[in-house]
């Protein structure tokens, strides 16, 4: 069973989950971990899972994961299981600053627009998407976060 994980990072944190699920679906799944800009057409050939993941960057993914979606397919992704994910501020840094706050509660994360993007071309949603947490803009991850996207990356694997 073919397996894609695509991302794309600005500081390395949303890299380092895309790593550590293609680990973990290693087992089940032949799995390439790629950036967003190296994707080609024939990594879609007799694919069965697509997982996708960005940053949250204003509410959203990055402009290459959203010019990636819009770029696939209308039903390009029809038949093939997916997922998506994000790297995000932890709840106490957003509720620091209240202007933030409520502005997440209305624009939300970036992995549930990846999530629809996926959906509207077709995918069929394995799991509900899922955020891991930061510290601060920059990073590094969260302590615990690296056993979430592994275990993550299980719930996938058993849902099939």
């Amino acid at each position: 069973m073919k397996a894609l994980v695509v991302y794309d990072s600005k500081f390395g944190n949303t890299e380092r989950i895309a790593q550590v699920i293609g680990n973990a679906l290693g087992s089940s799944y032949q799995v390439e971990v790629l950036q967003v800009g190296t994707i080609v057409p024939d990594h879609f050939e007799d694919l069965e899972l697509l997982i996708v993941g960005s940053p949250t960057q204003r509410f959203n993914p990055t402009e290459s994961i959203k010019n990636f979606l819009k770029d696939l397919p209308p039903s390009g992704l029809k038949g093939i299981k997916v997922a998506a994910f994000d790297t995000r501020l932890t709840i106490e840094d957003i509720e620091e600053v209240a202007i933030l706050s409520f502005f997440v509660r209305i624009f939300g994360y970036a992995a549930k627009s990846i999530a629809n993007g996926l959906k509207r071309k077709g995918g069929e949603p394995v799991l509900p998407p899922e955020g891991f947490y930061v510290q601060g803009m920059e990073g590094p991850l969260v302590e615990g976060e690296i056993e979430r996207a592994e275990a993550w990356a299980r719930q996938i694997v058993a849902a099939q």
